[in-house]
């Protein structure tokens, strides 16, 4: 008889084996796929366009980088990368196969395709060599991985020397009451949102419950330390609504 106990995470605000879930994750992002850039539009008052704006102010992409999008979904900050840079090139990687076909589908829209690879893969165990790519960026999406801090790491690794971490992430507002007038709106507004414009309540309901799980500010800046990178710094958005948080490795 073995006394190992299953190490358990989160998912939303259920308790689940760590085995678990990516499984859910990929369930949830596959049933939105189709709909996901309309509900970040809605959900947002299309204010999430300007925080990945402003994430590509502070990264200034230069011509011939090479950008790796973890959790890039449908490819929204490797097409504002690739625009800004004029010449490179981006690798999106994803869990949920259904988000990396509509973002190719965006892709030959826009006749980006050349400088676009899509692959379906785990933040926490990417398959690229170390020292590969000069920008690593996660928007939205490290409070869906299993162990965040493995992720860190993993973005160490495969980031050249001198590369460029950025994380655009829901974080904590530094104020308790405008921090609950928010909380009202997410958790009685945008599942609701979900059902009506993709028919699917219980994703945003977990998306809103992640959300409210993953660590404030200060604590994410140490793990980023942690994973190894230098002058890490953050900045908040919209009141700390999100945050950007940015590192080197030197």
């Amino acid at each position: 008889m073995s006394d190992k106990t299953e190490k358990t995470t989160h998912f939303g605000f259920e308790t689940v084996p760590e085995t678990e879930k990516a499984g859910r994750v990929q369930g949830v992002f596959t049933n939105v796929a189709s709909r996901y850039d309309v509900m970040n539009d809605v959900m947002s008052v299309g204010i999430h366009r300007l925080w990945k704006d402003a994430m590509m102010d502070w990264l200034a992409p230069r011509p011939g980088q090479k950008l790796l999008d973890v959790a890039g979904g449908t490819g929204d900050i490797s097409f504002r990368f690739l625009k800004r840079a004029g010449r490179g090139h981006a690798t999106v990687l994803d869990l949920t196969e259904g988000m990396l076909i509509e973002g190719r589908k965006r892709a030959e829209a826009a006749s980006m395709s050349d400088s676009l690879d899509w692959v379906t893969g785990d933040a926490m165990a990417l398959p690229f060599q170390d020292n590969t790519f000069d920008v690593y960026t996660i928007s939205f999406g490290i409070r869906n991985v299993t162990r965040p801090q493995e992720a860190l790491n993993e973005a160490f690794r495969v980031l050249k020397p001198g590369g460029r971490l950025m994380v655009l992430e829901f974080s904590q507002i530094p104020n308790d009451m405008m921090q609950k007038v928010y909380d009202l709106y997410s958790f009685n507004i945008i599942p609701r949102m979900g059902q009506v414009i993709a028919n699917d309540r219980d994703s945003y309901q977990y998306l809103v419950e992640s959300i409210r799980n993953f660590p404030d500010q200060e604590t994410f800046l140490g793990m980023v330390r942690e994973a190894g990178f230098e002058n890490a710094k953050y900045r908040n958005l919209s009141m700390g609504i999100a945050a950007l948080h940015s590192g080197w490795k030197i």
